[in-house]
């Protein structure tokens, strides 16, 4: 169904007629960004000097997204486009090349060294544009694409947005520098907090159950081991004996904090949980924030809410 999407992309965008000079001048430029994240950060930085349009928005899982004929068509207009790399949004790279856009890409994982982690069979895209690897046969080291889940490179995305922003707007280049430098200052602000609060948890007790292995680097960042029965991608299906030996050690470990993400078929979860006789602590963000009026409609807001629910599910308080 994407194939066809993509493939049918480049005779939909030339029926549609390009812009005016006139219209151009008239309305801000447009950003395109991949994700929710991506979007709120853009947001954050550029403000009101450009117009922004997130594909795979609030609640929707990017690791399956797939893009719209219209979407496509939106990034021939962009005066800049923002993905986040390390084969995360691979479906973006294909539809860059099926639109036809020449413009400039930040990506905003440049400069991080990722971590390495066990790729089972699924069909998540690593290794930026143009390759797809199929890991059918097992697992396989692949680059670990959450980085933003540790806030210290966070801070990098900012700054690779911030440095992309003022290249492409160079009219605005002061005042988007002046956002930038204030949001990277609540950043770190935001991440001396986080720090502060899972060091209020015993070591011992700092162990968590999620859906999917997507909080790798916030687990690395801030002393907290994460456990998923579904591998890296929502897409990936977990296999029975990993269910069973994620119960058993559950239940040997006295785990207390098992968590829904807000995306994804909560059922493996709801099962394990109930087989191992603990209780659902609610709702982590991990891969895409909430709704306007949810609990985590910013990347700020996404952690506060997340260590917020962490820590006393760790403690083993209801």
């Amino acid at each position: 169904m994407l194939r066809r999407t993509i493939l049918s992309l480049p005779a939909l965008l030339l029926a549609v007629p390009a812009p005016t000079r006139a219209q151009a001048q008239a309305t801000p430029p447009l950003v395109v960004a991949s994700f929710s994240i991506l979007g709120d950060m853009v947001a954050r930085i550029a403000g009101d000097a450009v117009r922004l349009r997130t594909l795979a928005g609030p609640n929707v899982d990017a690791h399956s997204f797939a893009p719209r004929p219209s979407d496509a068509q939106a990034l021939r207009g962009a005066a800049l486009v923002v993905r986040n790399g390390l084969g995360f949004d691979g479906w973006m790279d294909r539809m860059i090349r099926a639109a036809g856009y020449r413009g400039p890409i930040a990506t905003a994982t440049d400069g991080i060294a990722p971590r390495q982690m066990e790729g089972h069979a699924h069909g998540h895209d690593h290794g930026g544009a143009g390759r797809r690897h199929n890991h059918s046969v097992g697992p396989r080291q692949v680059p670990d694409p959450h980085a933003w889940q540790d806030l210290r490179f966070g801070i990098r995305y900012a700054r690779n947005i911030a440095a992309a922003l003022t290249a492409a707007l160079t009219a605005q280049a002061p005042q988007i520098e002046a956002r930038a430098s204030a949001y990277i200052a609540r950043l770190e602000s935001l991440d001396a907090w986080v720090r502060a609060e899972i060091a209020a948890v015993p070591e011992a007790r700092r162990k968590v159950v999620t859906s999917h292995d997507a909080f790798g680097y916030f687990g690395a960042a801030y002393g907290i081991t994460f456990l998923a029965p579904q591998g890296i991608s929502t897409e990936a299906e977990p296999s029975a004996a990993d269910v069973a030996r994620l119960i058993r050690q559950i239940r040997a470990e006295g785990i207390t904090a098992v968590f829904l993400e807000n995306m994804g078929n909560p059922a493996t979860l709801e099962r394990l949980a109930r087989e191992a006789g603990v209780t659902m602590q609610g709702r982590l963000y991990a891969d895409a924030l909430s709704a306007p009026d949810g609990p985590a409609p910013s990347y700020e807001a996404m952690f506060r809410h997340n260590v917020g629910i962490l820590v006393p599910a760790m403690r083993g308080q209801a």
